[in-house]
């Protein structure tokens, strides 16, 4: 089999990240199994997770370079909403050990352990239709459970906290609002951004289905 350059980096890419994710995943389940708690979440894999998704915005180069078909829009939309999640829970210790955490990170980490390996076995051509199931159906529950008890939850948990901390004031001290106006903003608008993107992948969930359904028949 001869590979290019860039889809062997890719598969090196996308198998270190679903590397890294199973991991995220794992410490999360072992946590829970023994504190018997879900305060823990991030203490046990908040790191790894922060790591994991700053490096991700190598997606959205990949998109602005065409080695994926992606384009840049949708994977800058995703990148973008998990990192922001990200830095507020990194500082603001107060919401750490909160539910909407453990249950943003889980449906996280059980998204990209289906993703990853399906983008890396893809490029190799030994996906199996069962992966490629899960990756364009599993989303369909667990993107929504991240979105609205998590994600947003989180957020809206987070703005007293902004508020009393004055959070990236300094950041927005040119500007005539401050991080906890912004944060509201996003509250309003996230919905909105987050259903263009669960539409795309619906979209492409009937595309990459039916054509695999095409393929079935014809052999």
């Amino acid at each position: 089999m001869n590979l290019s350059l860039s889809k062997l980096y890719l598969i090196v890419y996308n198998s270190l990240q679903a590397l890294g994710w199973a991991i995220a995943l794992f410490k999360i389940l072992t946590s829970v199994i023994s504190t018997h708690s879900i305060s823990e979440a991030y203490a046990s894999a908040g790191q790894l997770i922060s790591l994991l998704q700053i490096l991700a915005f190598l997606e959205v180069i990949h998109g602005a370079l065409g080695i994926v078909p992606s384009g840049v829009l949708f994977p800058f939309m995703q990148w973008g909403g998990r990192t922001h999640f990200v830095f507020i829970v990194r500082n603001i210790v107060e919401v750490q050990d909160l539910s909407s955490v453990f249950i943003t990170f889980l449906a996280w980490s059980m998204s990209e352990v289906i993703r990853y390996p399906h983008y890396a076995l893809n490029i190799i051509g030994i996906c199996p239709s069962w992966i490629n199931y899960l990756r364009y159906t599993a989303f369909i529950v667990l993107y929504p459970i991240g979105l609205a008890p998590g994600e947003m939850w989180l957020m809206y948990q987070a703005l007293p906290f902004v508020k009393k901390k004055s959070l990236y004031a300094n950041l927005f001290s040119a500007l005539p609002f401050n991080y906890y106006d912004f944060l509201w903003v996003v509250l309003v608008c996230y919905p909105f951004l987050w259903l263009k993107l669960y539409l795309h992948l619906l979209k492409q969930r009937k595309s990459k289905l039916g054509k695999h359904r095409e393929i079935k028949k014809k052999n």
